[in-house]
């Protein structure tokens, strides 16, 4: 059955019924709107315990599954509190897909809410990626559609890219930034594959009296290449500490190009409108552009 995402109602009502009919234990709970549930599934609060994540769309329905299989898994061995699965709805009440009952975690987005010292921030989300990275993959799911591809090669987008270069050609600098892009693709992960999250961002970071309390949102995870993991140094951190930051995880000078590779790829297709966005969104990925650019010129003239 095809699904019309523009006219499929996701609200509190919806969640409501399906939690009535699927699990009856919590059917008396309020449901509430998360304030700032993200894009890419709708949340909600289940009494205050609780969350629901409801899928938008077919493309992030896939990762339910993915979720609630490894993310116990990884759970025990992590520095850092990540989401804790305790249920899997089904599809019902008009709603085509599996769908996820978690344990709230406390904290609130580092999109939104201040970061109290940077230092400490990069030091924690650096252990935390280390220890991830740890992680025997045995068995863990390769980067695919499942995950947009994160963890797999940069020339999985280079195509999408090129486009977003050719578009923009007015308006940026198009030698630097193909060769970021470029240098980038001259480089391959050679080591065994580690567990990625495939999407650190503000969004998916949560704060705790100004320090990093939780990691959040494991769509994008897959086994493969940490590079992609690595964009939050140009999108929050600057100058020393990026650096810091980068000293701090043990990883290559040509995963730091694929990681700022990684990064340029996202700003360039939100700035050149290949993807659906907002004007802050936009405003940032001009920003970013900007902090990529800067770094890569610095680093070539060391």
């Amino acid at each position: 059955m095809q699904i019309d995402n523009k006219t499929l109602v996701i609200d509190a009502a919806l969640v409501r019924r399906l939690v009535a009919t699927q699990f009856s234990q919590w059917k008396d709970l309020p449901v509430r709107p998360v304030v700032h549930g993200g894009h890419d599934n709708r949340t909600f609060h289940l009494g205050e315990h609780m969350l629901v994540r409801m899928p938008s769309a077919a493309e992030y329905a896939a990762k339910v599954e993915k979720e609630q299989q490894w993310l116990p898994r990884l759970a025990p061995l992590l520095p850092l509190p990540i989401p804790t699965p305790l249920a899997m709805g089904e599809p019902g009440e008009g709603y085509p897909w599996e769908w996820s009952i978690y344990r709230w975690i406390e904290g609130n987005t580092a999109a939104i809410f201040p970061i109290a010292d940077l230092n400490d921030f990069a030091s924690s989300l650096a252990e935390f990626l280390t220890a991830l990275q740890r992680i025997d993959t045995t068995d863990g799911l390769q980067p695919g559609p499942h995950n947009f591809y994160r963890g797999g090669p940069l020339m999985t987008y280079d195509g999408e890219t090129r486009q977003a270069i050719a578009s923009l050609k007015d308006k940026i600098d198009v030698e630097a930034v193909t060769g970021v892009w470029e240098t980038a693709l001259a480089t391959t992960w050679r080591d065994a594959p580690v567990w990625v999250h495939g999407d650190v961002s503000v969004g998916n970071l949560l704060v705790k009296e100004g320090k990093l309390s939780a990691v959040i949102d494991f769509g994008g995870l897959a086994v493969g290449d940490p590079a992609c993991d690595l964009a939050i140094a140009w999108t929050l951190f600057k100058g020393e500490r990026r650096e810091a930051f980068r000293a701090l995880l043990p990883l290559d000078a040509g995963t730091w190009a694929r990681g700022r590779a990684w990064t340029l790829w996202k700003a360039l297709i939100v700035a050149a409108g290949l993807t659906e966005t907002n004007a802050v969104e936009a405003a940032h990925a001009w920003r970013t552009i900007e902090e990529v650019l800067a770094d890569h010129k610095s680093e070539s003239l060391l």
